[in-house]
């Protein structure tokens, strides 16, 4: 039996950017996600948390295209994009940084850039993403490879953000990130939000309640918990939902 769904009062009233409503998803015959349905602004973090093997991954998927669901709906603008493949949801405004494989790491920092901005690159865009994460205008003939960590992230949603996307998707922004590191992309998270509707996974429950406004847990594929990122912190039911 999946968990009930507990709701508290949710910060924004602005209208979505994104909808994912009764979303039915998984791979082949196996279902991992059921009848979830969640609402992302224009403008503002949204945290998703939830435990390992949940269905966080699997949704950010499902949301840029790269799984197709059994049923329910992904609407961006008002627009149903259901259908639609990555390649073509990318260019309706939807940018996602997965987990892993995000970058190209036999190419420089800066030929991954170029590639992010497309086939007319904007030299503005790209000064900007250098001003916005300066330890990457000290790397820009580095192969990516030889990148930190963190430095490897920064690169990731430097090289979305290029896409010039409505929503951005960051799947475990800050892991493998060195400590001093992280509170700087968190920074630079909470700055982005300020501008542009940004979803997070992240296994850093505080960080990630702290970036965002709003929160929904997932639970064995359903949203188990949701609400403003404050009320959900202090909600009890909280650590449930967290702990192997």
């Amino acid at each position: 039996m999946h968990a009930c769904r507990r709701s508290i009062p949710a910060v924004s009233d602005l209208a979505p950017l994104l909808e994912v409503s009764g979303l039915n998803a998984g791979y082949g015959r196996s279902q991992v996600l059921f009848d979830l349905s969640l609402a992302v602004p224009a403008t503002g973090a949204v945290t998703i948390l939830g435990r390992n093997g949940a269905g966080k991954t699997t949704l950010l998927k499902t949301i840029a295209g790269e799984i197709r669901p059994m049923s329910g709906h992904i609407r961006l603008g008002g627009d149903d994009v259901t259908a639609q493949p990555p390649e073509q949801r990318a260019r309706l405004g939807i940018g996602h940084v997965p987990q892993e494989h995000a970058i190209f790491a036999r190419m420089s920092v800066r030929e991954n850039l170029l590639l992010g901005a497309g086939a007319s690159p904007d030299r503005h865009a790209i000064e900007e993403m250098l001003e916005f994460f300066p330890k990457l205008s000290k790397r820009l003939e580095q192969t990516a490879a030889t990148l930190s960590g963190g430095e490897r992230k920064m690169l990731a949603i430097s090289r979305a953000l290029l896409g010039k996307p409505r929503v951005l998707l960051l799947d475990e922004p800050t892991e493998g990130v060195w400590i001093g590191v992280i509170e700087e992309i968190a920074e630079r998270l909470v700055e982005l939000s300020r501008r542009m509707s940004v979803v997070i996974v992240e296994q850093h429950v505080e960080l990630a309640l702290r970036v965002a406004q709003t929160a929904y847990v997932v639970d064995r594929g359903t949203i188990a918990l949701q609400g403003a990122a404050d009320a959900v912190r202090d909600d009890p039911a909280l650590l449930r939902y967290l702990t192997p």
